[in-house]
């Protein structure tokens, strides 16, 4: 997580050095400061700035992860990575219906408008999964 946060805090560096340079750029081009790109570089910073405030917060409160320590071996992180559902389709559904609702902003808003709803079923259906039928806990 260390190499994490220095990667963040470096990005977030360049970022600070690079809009900097951007806003001097378009004043000498012409004359005004551009807002949109000048903001977008901005927020770039912060939003490093907050994910690495977060790791390295999290970071604090865990114990060290095998990755951090420089005498550990690749089996040392092996172990259960999660629960996942293996004949689920609802993530297909959603993938699916995510693929139209995007290729609908650019082909035409009725596509899109048609594809919402079926991605709002598989969101609810995916988070509810296992709450009804037979895999009901």
């Amino acid at each position: 997580m260390r190499t994490n946060i220095v990667i963040l805090l470096v990005m977030a560096a360049y970022f600070t050095v690079a809009d900097i340079a951007y806003a001097i750029w378009t004043y000498l081009d012409t004359g005004v400061v551009e807002p949109i790109g000048t903001a977008a570089m901005a927020l770039l910073v912060v939003l490093s700035i907050f994910i690495a405030f977060y790791l390295y917060s999290g970071m604090r409160r865990t114990a060290t992860l095998p990755e951090d320590r420089d005498d550990a071996n690749i089996e040392d992180d092996a172990g259960e990575i999660g629960f996942f559902s293996p004949w689920s389709w609802w993530p297909f559904m959603i993938g699916a219906s995510s693929a139209v609702a995007f290729a609908g902003l650019a082909v035409g808003w009725w596509l899109f408008i048609v594809a919402v709803p079926f991605a709002l079923v598989g969101v609810v259906g995916f988070v509810f999964e296992y709450d009804r039928l037979a895999h009901a806990h």
